[in-house]
């Protein structure tokens, strides 16, 4: 099975500047179908998390942790057995429409570059932080359909001892992401992240002296931190569509209708709430493919 845990999440204000945001959280919840979330005061935060400093805060009693390596080892374990085969370290470096309107893909293993072509009628190009460098390797996409690509890269910490928090804590997010937030794992650690850093090139090193910017952000909702308590643990980077300052950017799903090649869905900009919205993303897909499957095989009537 796959361990999973309903715990909660409480989104806290630290300023009053927050307070308004947390209102607007609270509105887009509401419109998106949420409908149980509910508004603290301090008083109540104090109640639920002691050590919690907050002006107010929002409780999402529905939100919970999955464990992310059980759910891809499931997933696999059921494509597999419905005839999938994986083909791990390899990368796309060509692709083709063919005359009969397939698409033709070259392969290469980045263990021994030794190179493949497979012939497909159906492409989804879910590479994440790569997917827009595919979708350039595909002759005959117009470009324009292709956004840019910036890395934002984020790190996390963790915190040794015992987690001070029975829930999930976020402050009210950045330009960027989601804020350092406090997180636990199925094992009960409590880590803090992720940062937001702009980076040039894909890497992942977490250097321990970037905790400090992470102290002082903690603080503002758990100011009972002690000093020398994190230490480096991941990072990871989020695949943006829009640069740095810019408004919020969401998902992209482009498939002929957009671009017009047959059977090609590229996905852009499928960061972190990826893997929340995965099988859900998943349906939207294959539903795009297979409606219009249907609609090429209907037969006119005449009467």
């Amino acid at each position: 099975g796959i361990n999973a845990e309903y715990m909660g999440k409480i989104i806290v204000a630290t300023n009053e500047d927050n307070v308004v945001a947390l209102k607007g959280i609270r509105e887009k919840a509401e419109a998106n179908g949420v409908d149980n979330m509910r508004w603290l005061t301090p008083e109540d935060v104090k109640i639920m998390e002691p050590l919690v400093k907050c002006n107010a805060a929002l409780h999402s009693p529905s939100t919970g942790i999955v464990d992310s390596h059980s759910l891809m080892l499931s997933y696999q374990g059921e494509a597999e057995h419905n005839g999938s085969l994986f083909v791990f370290r390899t990368e796309v470096v060509y692709g083709q429409v063919t005359k009969d309107k397939d698409i033709l893909l070259q392969l290469k293993s980045t263990e021994n570059s030794e190179s493949s072509w497979i012939r497909a009628k159906y492409v989804i190009n879910c590479a994440g932080i790569d997917a827009q460098r595919v979708a350039r390797n595909i002759s005959g996409l117009d470009h324009k359909y292709i956004p840019p690509t910036f890395y934002a890269k984020g790190r996390y910490f963790n915190l040794m001892g015992k987690s001070p928090f029975s829930r999930l804590v976020y402050p009210v997010p950045e330009v960027g992401g989601l804020g350092t937030h406090s997180t636990l794992d199925m094992g009960g650690q409590c880590r803090f992240g992720p940062d937001v850093e702009w980076i040039n090139e894909p890497e992942y090193n977490v250097q321990p002296e970037a905790a400090l910017k992470f102290y002082g952000e903690i603080r503002k909702y758990y100011p009972a931190l002690q000093d020398n308590s994190l230490t480096p643990a991941y990072a990871g980077i989020r695949a943006k569509i829009a640069p740095p300052g810019a408004a919020f950017s969401d998902f992209v799903i482009q498939n002929e209708s957009v671009h017009g090649i047959q059977g090609l869905v590229n996905m852009f900009g499928i960061e972190s709430p990826g893997l929340t919205s995965s099988l859900e993303l998943a349906n939207y897909v294959v539903n795009s493919l297979t409606q219009k499957k249907k609609k090429k095989k209907k037969k006119k009537v005449l009467c």
